[in-house]
């Protein structure tokens, strides 16, 4: 194509000339390309932070569990580390919770009961009470072992509770407070998978744990 004055212009794809082509046609192409670099890089950082593709949020590799220590459902001294060797799905509850902490202890059996019976004495849930002035370690003993012969639970003194619960991410606070044993407990409801060397694996929402098959999955690869 050529200008009125003879010159030669040079013709884009789309007939027009390049220098006449509109500018919102290469802001769009820009946006597309832009939006594409983005989603390529979200797909990498994907890839990398998880490279196993587990249905929950991933911990960076080698990212050790914080410390839990303090009575278990038996009446006697107990820490997570005690737990080395075994996979360990740790959860921040109390016993008069109404639904979640049932729902969750639950369906951690249901996951549990899907591994060959070889892999089940190494799947372990540990309910770790937010409620320690009134959970006791028998009554969370009869609690736990409702849902699993397997189950364990633990009961750590309100002060370094907090300091442990703040070290995994864990918030909970007391409200409605109608007398010293009358109140309700808010707390973080996440499900936090500790492999056999110590190391938090990952982490599962709780609207996560009705994917039986999913979370069965992320245990076996966490287990190998």
């Amino acid at each position: 194509m050529t200008s009125p004055h003879g010159q030669a212009l040079e013709t884009a794809a789309d007939g027009l000339p390049a220098g006449l082509r509109r500018p919102w046609q290469r802001s769009l192409t820009l946006a597309l390309l832009a939006v594409a670099a983005l989603l390529s890089l979200a797909l990498l950082y994907t890839r990398l932070r998880n490279p196993q593709g587990l249905l929950g949020t991933a911990y960076p590799p080698g990212t050790v569990a914080p410390p839990l220590a303090g009575t278990g459902d038996d009446g006697q001294p107990l820490a997570l580390s005690a737990f080395k060797g075994q996979t360990v799905a740790v959860f921040f509850g109390f016993l008069n919770c109404p639904n979640i902490c049932p729902t969750t202890l639950a369906a951690l059996e249901r996951v549990r009961q899907t591994l060959p019976e070889r892999q089940r004495k190494d799947f372990v849930s540990l309910l770790v009470t937010v409620d320690p002035g009134r959970d006791t370690p028998a009554e969370l003993r009869s609690y736990v072992r409702y849902f699993s012969p397997d189950a364990r639970g633990l009961v750590i003194p309100k002060t370094p509770l907090r300091q442990a619960a703040a070290a995994w991410g864990v918030g909970f606070e007391y409200s409605n407070v109608t007398a010293p044993d009358r109140y309700d407990v808010n707390h973080t409801t996440g499900v936090y998978l500790v492999d056999r060397a110590g190391n938090r694996r990952v982490v599962w929402d709780y609207t996560q744990l009705n994917l039986t098959d999913r979370i069965a999955a992320d245990v076996r690869t966490v287990m190998r």
